[in-house]
């Protein structure tokens, strides 16, 4: 089972969902550690424009962001990384895996990037006042959006598609981000079910009808919950807003192996509004997903 379960019962409702960050948990390493960094190596040399892009100007940010893994990892996972000669290389002790710090063919964000599981983007204002934009991303495992989509652009397009945002949390968020102080990073949860078990989706194909026909009974083998641990704190320096995406995923039996959860998604999938599935990629899918975790359920209640 996947260590965040973000979902609840109860009415539906669209919030921030904030609380403040321990730095010493700012970075999560776990046994997929090696298959994760083999696909993001992947996708970096197969689909590079695909899952990192910068703006001119973003590069002292990235470098920020370099130097703040460089010290924090090697001090919170001592067993696992050991920096070579003075900053030239970051090695994985495990995997024997190089990655160098010094390559300035690379932005430093995408060098970054490469040392970790989560996805790191950057945002930033370019006046007091003006809106944020996403100025610089590494991101490989997007759960159905496009880099190319979203880079340059404020908050306010970036977070266009999700339903009730411009009413119900847009001023909220954009307060959020000018007031955020570098000592109080914070995180938050998101989560998703998917038919597809691939870590890079950036394309919205949710709602695409399955063949076969998804039903109850193969329901748990065929679909995932996919979760997000996100966090976001103020660089000191450059002043820019780090967020990161670390993606967590099972099938969805793994949730039905634990009936209490099972009857708490049902209910969060019951309470969603139309517009909600919609761009979750659930319209479809949410009877044989209900009535699968609800059989799940009550044959643990019997």
């Amino acid at each position: 089972m996947i260590p965040y379960v973000p979902f609840s019962s109860g009415p539906y409702r669209i919030q921030m969902g904030l609380a403040g960050l321990d730095l010493g948990d700012w970075i999560q390493i776990d046994g997929h550690y090696a298959a994760e960094m083999a696909e993001k190596q992947r996708l970096l040399t197969d689909r590079h424009e695909a899952v990192f892009g910068a703006l001119p100007g973003s590069e002292a940010m990235g470098a920020e962001v370099l130097a703040l893994l460089v010290g924090h990892l090697p001090r919170r996972y001592g067993e696992r990384f050991t920096v070579e000669g003075d900053d030239e290389a970051m090695i994985e002790r495990e995997t024997g895996r190089r990655v160098a710090l010094r390559d300035l063919g690379l932005h430093p964000l995408d060098r970054a990037g490469r040392l970790v599981q989560e996805d790191l983007c950057l945002m930033a204002s370019a006046a007091e006042g003006e809106p944020y934009r996403l100025v610089a991303a590494s991101l490989c495992f997007p759960s159905r959006w496009a880099l190319a989509d979203k880079l340059g652009r404020p908050l306010s397009a970036i977070h266009g598609p999700v339903p009730a945002y411009e009413d119900k949390l847009a001023g909220a968020m954009d307060r959020f981000f000018a007031l955020l102080k570098a000592d109080r990073p914070v995180w938050r949860t998101n989560w998703s079910i998917h038919d597809d078990p691939a870590l890079f989706q950036p394309s919205a194909h949710g709602n695409r009808p399955l063949d076969p026909p998804l039903s109850a009974g193969d329901a748990g083998g065929r679909m995932f919950l996919r979760s997000e641990r996100q966090t976001l704190r103020r660089l000191p320096v450059t002043g820019a807003i780090l967020f990161t995406i670390r993606t967590y995923q099972c099938r969805l039996d793994a949730v039905a192996a634990e009936p209490a959860r099972a009857a708490i998604l049902a209910d969060a999938l019951d309470a969603m509004p139309p517009e909600t599935l919609a761009y979750k990629g659930l319209t479809g899918h949410r009877p044989a997903v209900v009535a699968y975790l609800r059989a799940a359920a009550a044959v643990a209640g019997a």
